[in-house]
Order: C-alpha cells, then sequence, then structure tokens
C-alpha cells in the first residue's frame, strides 16, 4: 500500500489555496494542518480545506505527525522558517522568492545538507508540461544551439495591489531567472534597467528589462510589468520562448483563459494555477516519495538570486555586472 505523505502549511494566504487543493486532490498525501499569524484567518482557512490549526510556528514544524512543510509566509520568515523546519527534520518546499538575500540562502543550504532533508524552492514554470517539453527538446538537440531566451510579462496590478510587492525585479524577474537557468544555461552578464510609472502610492518600479548573456553564448531578454495588460494580437501577456538554429519551442499564458477576474489578473490565466499544482505533486511524488533530486534546488535559487542582485547593482550603476 502507498504510504501518506502528510503536509503542514506555514501561512494561509492566496497561494495556500492552490497548494491546498493539490494535496487534497493527490491519492497518498494529507493535508494535515495550518499555521497563520493571523488566528482568524488560520482558522476559516482550515475550515475551507478540512484540516485543523496549529496555536504555533514551532509546533507545527515540531509534530511528529508531519512529514514535509510548505512555508508559504512572507519572504523575510522563510529563512528561520526552512532552518527550523530542517532542524525539525521536515522535507520542505519554500515559496518564491526563496530568501531576502544570498546569505540568508546559504544559511538554508547548511541547515538542509546538515539534516539530511529535501528541500524544493517554488520554481513553478518548470513544472509545466510545455517547459518540460521544451528542456527535453533543448537536451536532445532538437531545437540545435540555443541563441536566444525570451520571457515577457505584462499585466496590470493596481498601486493598492503592487504596493504589497517589492517591485517588479524580484516578484517576477525571479520567476524569469529560474526559467532562464532551466532552458537556457548559467548566466555570466548583467544588463538591467527599471521604470516606476505612477510613484504616488507605490514607490518601487512597476517595470523592468534585463538583457543577459549565458556563459555558453546564448542571449536573453527578460521583461516585466504591472503598469500594463497587453491587449494587442499575439500579446506578450506571460510568454516564454526559446530559439536555437535547428528550431523553437513557446511556452503562454495564453493557451488557457477563463474569462473571469482571478486576484490581480484581468482573467484567470489557468496555466498559473496548474503550475502551482503541478509543483506540489512533485514535490510530494517525485522529490518526497521517490527520493529524486528536485528540477529546482536551493543550489538553483543562489544562482537566481544572483541574478535579481546583479539586475539591482546594475540598474544603480548604470552598468555590465558580471556574475562569480
Amino acid at each position: 500500500m502507498m504510504n501518506t505523505i502528510k503536509i503542514g502549511l506555514l501561512g494561509a494566504g492566496d497561494i495556500a489555496n492552490l497548494h491546498a487543493e493539490a494535496i487534497n486532490n493527490l491519492p497518498g498525501a494529507e493535508l494535515v494542518g495550518l499555521w497563520n499569524r493571523t488566528t482568524e484567518k488560520g482558522e476559516a482557512k482550515a475550515k475551507i480545506f478540512g484540516c485543523k490549526t496549529y496555536k504555533s510556528a514551532e509546533a507545527l514544524l515540531n509534530a511528529t505527525e508531519i512529514d514535509a512543510v510548505f512555508i508559504l509566509t512572507n519572504m523575510e520568515t522563510h529563512c528561520e522558517y526552512t532552518v527550523k523546519a530542517a532542524q525539525a527534520g521536515k522535507h520542505i518546499l519554500v515559496e518564491k522568492p526563496a530568501a531576502s538575500n544570498i546569505d540568508e540562502l546559504k544559511q538554508m543550504q547548511r541547515a538542509i545538507h546538515l539534516a539530511g532533508v529535501k528541500c524544493m524552492p517554488v520554481h513553478n514554470y518548470i513544472y509545466e508540461d510545455g517547459i518540460k517539453r521544451a528542456k527535453s527538446m533543448i537536451q536532445s538537440g532538437k531545437l540545435g544551439a540555443i541563441t536566444q531566451f525570451y520571457m515577457m510579462y505584462n499585466i496590470h496590478h493596481a498601486d493598492k495591489i503592487r504596493a504589497r510587492y517589492p517591485g517588479v525585479i524580484r516578484q517576477i524577474l525571479t520567476h524569469h531567472s529560474y526559467t532562464m537557468l532551466y532552458l537556457a544555461g548559467q548566466p555570466e552578464t548583467v544588463s538591467c534597467m527599471k521604470l516606476t510609472v505612477d510613484d504616488t502610492l507605490a514607490p518601487q518600479e512597476n517595470v523592468a528589462m534585463a538583457n543577459i548573456q549565458m556563459k555558453n553564448g546564448t542571449l536573453s531578454h527578460l521583461c516585466a510589468s504591472f503598469a500594463n495588460d497587453d491587449h494587442a494580437g499575439d500579446p506578450w501577456t506571460c510568454i516564454i520562448k526559446v530559439i536555437g538554429t535547428k528550431g523553437s519551442a513557446r511556452y503562454s499564458y495564453r493557451d488557457w483563459v477563463i474569462n473571469d477576474r482571478n486576484g490581480a489578473h484581468s482573467q484567470t490565466y489557468q496555466c498559473y494555477p496548474e503550475s502551482i499544482k503541478n509543483t506540489t505533486t512533485h514535490f510530494i511524488n517525485n522529490v518526497i516519495r521517490n527520493n529524486e533530486v528536485p528540477l529546482s534546488t536551493i543550489e538553483d535559487a543562489i544562482t537566481c538570486q544572483r541574478v535579481i542582485e546583479a539586475c539591482e547593482l546594475s540598474e544603480e550603476k548604470g552598468i555590465h555586472v558580471k556574475l562569480n
């Protein structure tokens, strides 16, 4: 018989809804309980998810009935909770950005390796079938030598929504960076610019572009905007394209659209919630149950953080930044 993998959630925000749905619909997985900083919200979500609540984060982390912890809290707490979860012997799925800086990521890395537990950052796009197919085509040589990688994101976010985020470089280009790493190779040189359209309520940038050259020579262009939607023909809502000397591959939010508002988005781009569910399923079935190495590792998160910090330095100084 299949053993049951028992999960606890730290944090009960919007993203918890998708992880909980995936767990509750996955044979051999059980959502045991959750903890949320706001008790009332945690109890309301627990009723929806059909699980119990814990009185503190520490109570959940140290619960003997839990095998793995999903860290879905604010980014500033990810390092602390990851280290504590590792010390408690729990496997860990941690939402992106995995931490605030490289030093925190290295603390997490040490704790994970010392404890011998699995840790998988939520680099959700690379668990999508279309992206995995593109990876396979690259590895098999069907696309030839990869010359270009593009990832564009243009989804308007109201000021009151984007004010909660650190800016599109950290909030969105993090996604772009790990997808680029997965499909295009190791980054070498970074150049970035940013723009803030109407800083009345939110001073952080809501448009950013980065040009990156990979160690293998591939050129990458990353773009993110909260300032606008793109409703022109063949829109760049969220699109990923890899171009090689023998062929190309594409992935787009627009491939699965439901005409209903979903949080900050004007429509429900169904591939996004599916990518979160795919990530949860892969973590439980492949990483925990089958002891596989995740497609996204803490080492990948460190590389992505180097890209993000290089983007910030490039924009601030007006220079190309060479990664170590």
